[in-house]
């Protein structure tokens, strides 16, 4: 019996279509569904497949019941398509980078309508990285339950398949580059949008703490009126098992390797005031579900993804070097530690 069909997905399959003398997919991973059936998680790349150019990973859809997100990163590549088609300035930037999609890594979740997968485990909580300071009560995992949320999943088991499908992807594509960028898109965190980094597992920085705060920058000087707080996640709350920790601090043990892992955490309250109705629907609290609302979101996200792909391309232009990096450092202790 096949699985309900999901329009994100529907809709990622004709971009496919549509860019299939362009764009490389697999599928890296099938899903099992409880009734039966099987849900495809698609990795496509586009640009020069070469690893001496940079390359930045879009993904979305880690949770479930967060399907803004999926859609953000589907409205990016579908206007990468169709931009494909006449915008000679693009055929020029993917000579330089290389540009790596997962927008559904957790379809079974989507389906259902849950934050996990099938299995009842948070894919943001399932990593081999565990806390080194108190996390808040269930929200920063759990391993009492799949029946509750933020559950981590059974004690030594290996990660669950979605989460071992993108850390194959990221190993493969991103981390055999000497610099490489991601972003993970979620929904659900207060009323203001904001790109987190790590660490969520500890309060300390991350090693490559000048290089985030010069990209930052460079951020803040072509966007002016951005409306992000950019920020590590620890200072909102600490988490075991997550995933982006656990492939940046692989990354890290890659001589001259910078990686740097990003979340979009778009400010679900914000739909929620405007439209307190939201509140009675487990997909309105963490959607925009008036479709004026979600076309504003789906715009106003892809200078961000956009501007990712081009600091990528430029990346030798504004990393620190030796005489910038400790002005660097210390300019991003004082802003967030």
């Amino acid at each position: 019996m096949p699985p309900p069909e999901l329009p994100e997905l529907i809709a990622l399959e004709r971009i496919l279509e549509l860019g299939r003398e362009r764009l490389e997919s697999r599928v890296v991973c099938s899903v099992p569904m409880p009734n039966g059936g099987l849900y495809p998680v698609h990795a496509i790349t586009l640009g020069n497949p070469s690893p001496d150019v940079p390359a930045v990973g879009y993904f979305g859809g880690v949770h479930g019941l967060e399907r803004i997100g999926a859609e953000v990163v589907i409205a990016y590549l579908h206007s990468l398509v169709m931009r494909l088609q006449w915008d000679s300035t693009l055929h020029k930037q993917l000579e330089a980078v290389r540009l790596v999609f997962m927008p559904i890594v957790n379809p079974g979740g989507m389906a259902l309508g849950t934050r996990a997968n099938p299995n009842g485990v948070d894919l943001m909580r399932n990593a081999p990285v565990e806390a080194r300071e108190k996390t808040p009560f269930m929200v920063g995992g759990q391993r009492l339950s799949p029946g509750l949320p933020w559950y981590r999943g059974a004690e030594g088991k290996s990660m669950e398949m979605e989460n071992q499908a993108v850390c194959d992807v990221v190993t493969s594509e991103l981390l055999t580059r000497r610099f490489s960028l991601s972003v993970d898109c979620h929904s659900g965190f207060g009323s203001r949008d904001r790109i987190w980094f790590p660490f969520a597992h500890r309060r300390a920085p991350i090693a490559h703490l000048a290089e985030m705060q010069a990209l930052k920058k460079i951020f803040v000087q072509s966007h002016s009126h951005h409306r992000y707080v950019i920020e590590p996640q620890s200072l909102q709350y600490l988490a075991h098992g997550d995933l982006w920790d656990y492939l940046y601090l692989q990354s890290c043990q890659l001589q001259q390797h910078v990686f740097l892992p990003l979340t979009l955490e778009m400010g679900s309250w914000l739909w929620v005031k405007k439209n307190p109705r939201q509140l009675f629907s487990r997909h309105g609290i963490f959607n925009p579900l008036i479709e004026h609302r979600q076309q504003r979101v789906l715009r106003q996200h892809q200078l961000l993804l956009d501007f990712l792909s081009r600091a990528a391309c430029g990346n030798h232009l504004w990393l620190p070097n030796d005489d910038t990096r400790s002005g660097h450092h210390a300019q991003a202790l004082q802003d967030w530690y």
